[in-house]
């Protein structure tokens, strides 16, 4: 018998498992980034809150030590109220 008929053939047969492992990476990183972008978004808005707390307490302790019409204007922006009364009132109840 020849030399070739001892050697070892080898057969491949292609599985669904690398196919599987390659669909279950990609729904594993969309779920991971979807995770991520919920989460920086979610610290966006209460950055946003914390932001205009901060500067709405600011322009109200401007308003009471200075009334200048700019500082009215741009608190009257950030809580949209039009009546100089009504924001002075706020002013006083936050300073408090």
């Amino acid at each position: 018998m020849s030399k070739t008929y001892y050697e070892i053939m080898r057969f491949e047969v292609k599985t669904d498992q690398r196919r599987f492992s390659e669909y279950f990476s990609e729904i594993f990183l969309g779920t991971i980034l979807l995770f991520f972008g919920i989460l920086l978004f979610n610290l966006l808005l209460s950055l946003q809150k914390i932001s205009r707390y901060y500067e709405t307490d600011y322009l109200c302790k401007l308003i009471l030590v200075e009334k200048s019409s700019h500082n009215f204007k741009k608190l009257e922006r950030i809580i949209n109220q039009k009546n100089k009364q009504k924001i002075w009132d706020f002013c006083k109840l936050i300073s408090r």
